[in-house]
This record gives C-alpha cells, sequence and structure tokens, in this order.
C-alpha cells in the first residue's frame, strides 16, 4: 500500500538524500506537474494554516516536548487569491522522495513542491456562519492529500479544518523552516497512534473555539484572514477522516458532545484491539448519524458491516441515522487524492500494477470523484444543514450496503 512505502524515519533520511541526488544525474528534464480537479461549488475556496501547541501535553512519541500540530483551515472566501501550495515545501520535498520509491521513477519525477492547490492562500473571508468540519489523514499522510474532497466541502459554504499527527505522518513542516519526520516508538504504536490522535482532535476543537472568541491559536501569532474566526458555526461540527482518520473521526463522534455527525472513509474500528468488541467505541455505538463508505476489498473481501466485525459491532450498537456505502471496484485509496493522481501519473510514466491494485483498482476515477462531491457533501448537508438527501439510488461505482 503506498503509505507503507512513504513512511520515512529520521534514519530513512540520508539515503533518500543519495537517492534525489542520482534522480538529478538522471537528467528528468521536465517534472510532471500535479493537477486536480477543481471544486464544482460556487464560492471560491481560502485557506490558512496554523500552528498550535498544546502547553498541557507531553509529546507521546518524543517525550520531553510539548505536543504541536499543523492545521490548515479551507473556508469560503469571496474573491480567489494567489494559489496555496499542494503540500508546504518541505513536507513535499520528504514526501516526493517515498512516492519516487513507491512509483518506480526517480526523485524529481513528479513536481511535489510546485504543485498547486485550489484555495487562494489568505483570501478573503465570505462572511456567514458556517458550519465546520474537521478531516483527520490516513496513517502516515499528509493533511493535504484529500484535497479534492476538502476543497468540494469549502466551495460549498463549509469550513473545513484538515490536520497532521506529528511524527505519525512522514513530515510535517512547521514554521522557521523546521520539518519533523515521522518518528514511531520500536514497540507496538496502534493504541498510541489512536489514543494520540483524539486528543489531537479534541485539542483542534478547543483551539477552534478560542480562534472564535476573537483569540489567535497560532503559536507566532501570524496573521489570520480578516473575520475567519467570526464565521465559525461550532454548533453545527461534522468530522471525518480517511482509514485511521475514519476511526478517529468514529472515536470524537462516540466520545465529544461537540460533533454532530461523522463519516469514515475505510477506516476498521477496532484498530489497535485484538478483539474489535473490546474497542470503547465498537462496544459502545452512538445514537448520532454517521456514514461508512468502505472499498471493494481489505482483508478478506468488500469492506462494509456484514465483513468488518468491527464495523458490524459499531452498526449494531448504534440507534441513530446510520448508512453503509460500497465502492467495488475501489481500494483504499480511492477515496483521498491517489484516484485522481495515480491516472494522471499514467499518462506520463507506467505505474507499477501492484501499486495500482493496492491503491484505487480498477475504479473508474471520475465515477468515484463524482461520488466523493455527491455522498459527503450530501452527508454533511443533511445533518448539519438539514436539507435530505435521497440515498436510495446508488451512483455508478457505489452499491448502498444499508
Amino acid at each position: 500500500m503506498l503509505n507503507r512505502r512513504i513512511l520515512l524515519t529520521s534514519a530513512a533520511l540520508a539515503p533518500l538524500a543519495a537517492l534525489r541526488t542520482a534522480g538529478a544525474s538522471a537528467g528528468v528534464a521536465k517534472p510532471v506537474s500535479i493537477r486536480l480537479p477543481r471544486p464544482t461549488g460556487p464560492f471560491p475556496v481560502g485557506t490558512t494554516e496554523l500552528h498550535l501547541v498544546d502547553a498541557s501535553r507531553d509529546d507521546p512519541f518524543v517525550p520531553g516536548r510539548r505536543r504541536e500540530l499543523m492545521i490548515s483551515i479551507w473556508y469560503p472566501a469571496s474573491r480567489l487569491t494567489a494559489l496555496a501550495p499542494y503540500l508546504p515545501p518541505l513536507t513535499a520535498d520528504v514526501f516526493g522522495e517515498g512516492a519516487a520509491i513507491a512509483l518506480q521513477q526517480p526523485v524529481g519525477t513528479i513536481d511535489w513542491v510546485g504543485a498547486k492547490s485550489h484555495a487562494g492562500l489568505l483570501a478573503p473571508v465570505c462572511p456567514g456562519m458556517r458550519p465546520v468540519v474537521l478531516f483527520s489523514p490516513g496513517f502516515g499522510v499528509p493533511r493535504g492529500l484529500a484535497s479534492i474532497s476538502v476543497a468540494e466541502l469549502a466551495s460549498r459554504g463549509y469550513v473545513v479544518v484538515t490536520v497532521d499527527h506529528t511524527y505519525e505522518v512522514s513530515g510535517v513542516e512547521f514554521p522557521g523552516n523546521r520539518i519533523e519526520v515521522q518518528t514511531l516508538p520500536p514497540a507496538p504504536y496502534a493504541m498510541l497512534a489512536r489514543t494520540t490522535r483524539f486528543a489531537d482532535l479534541r485539542f483542534v476543537l478547543d483551539s477552534l473555539t478560542r480562534l472564535a472568541r476573537g483569540d489567535n491559536p497560532d503559536a507566532e501569532r501570524r496573521r489570520l484572514p480578516h473575520g475567519l474566526g467570526n464565521i465559525l458555526d461550532l454548533g453545527r461540527i461534522g468530522a471525518y477522516g480517511h482509514s485511521a482518520g475514519g476511526l478517529s473521526s468514529i472515536d470524537l463522534l462516540v466520545a465529544d458532545p461537540r460533533i454532530r455527525a461523522a463519516i469514515d472513509l475505510d477506516g476498521e474500528l477496532g484498530y489497535g484491539y485484538d478483539d474489535p468488541a473490546d474497542a470503547p467505541t465498537v462496544a459502545k455505538g452512538t445514537n448520532r448519524p454517521f456514514l461508512l463508505m468502505g472499498s471493494g476489498a481489505i482483508g478478506p473481501g468488500p469492506h462494509d458491516h456484514p465483513t468488518d466485525p468491527s464495523w458490524g459491532l459499531f452498526w449494531d450498537h448504534s440507534t441513530g441515522w446510520k448508512r453503509d456505502l460500497n465502492i467495488p471496484n475501489g481500494r483504499h485509496y480511492s477515496f483521498v487524492d491517489y484516484q485522481a493522481l495515480i491516472p494522471w501519473f499514467q499518462r506520463f510514466f507506467t505505474v507499477p500494477e501492484e501499486l495500482i491494485a493496492n491503491t484505487v483498482g480498477t475504479a473508474n476515477a471520475n465515477q468515484v470523484l463524482r461520488a466523493m462531491r455527491t455522498y459527503i457533501p450530501a452527508f454533511f448537508d443533511q445533518h448539519l444543514r438539514h436539507r435530505p438527501h435521497d440515498w436510495n439510488h446508488a451512483l455508478p461505482e457505489t452499491k448502498f450496503i444499508a
């Protein structure tokens, strides 16, 4: 799987630097530019980043340091400004080195550092109270790798907050040209990652409360778009995430009353437990709305609540609105930008067949994009904006399980 191939520790950076030199000497004439689908909503999209420091918490991955996070806030803008980077430059550099290994191409084949998002950096805010949605990425994956769905929600009037989980992700860039790379303990770390993610997301919610009250929670107190805090409707908060981020979103839904609805994109809810029934989230269930979106294959078969015991138990223990939707031809990374990026890369070089099979499968990229643009906004529209959606007719490439 792609994320396993790109996870980097500090010890891995030295040989990767050598790979970069080799790539440069190979003489890649023109790096492949990254192109992402534009959001389709009525609003231009703006974005800004914040550096958050939790003074009350020791970092569980690097003891003796305060827990630090980088987040991005995507929001409806009144006009577009110069586009923000797709990934922060140092993060893009580290990610690109690992991606080169997975793609079996020289470092520099793809222009990760020069890639742009579809959001204007520090664009002026479009006034009006907006629902807020948290996004948590998969294990080891930078927060920017779900930019398609995040920008789509922002273009439709949501404020979307994306989170990097420091020392778990391949690289997180902080102010002052500082990057912190993945630093995992030698012992099993699934439970550590799960509990840390939960605490991270709750801290982000607390920081948004500060922002809405007129404070600037950025550690350096850097300039934020004027009026950003005024548009946060913290009475309407949702959460979604991919893989480990999906289970983090459901954990938050069950345990934090501030979250009104959540989506799990292919994340197993028993992560960290030998028996999924022992996971408190699974055992408790919820009376609040949730959507499960599974891939065509994870483990023994399609990922849905009849086949995944953790999903099945959570489903049975939950009493509120719930839906289970599957992308039969998709794979684990069909739910993030890889579903668009890998077909794009195939235009310029041969992508390893095994990588395709393990990331996006045989799903039609345009149909998956249509499904993501339909179901994620529709779910939050229904449960944060009271705009019902017809869930009885599945789009192409999707199947309703229940």
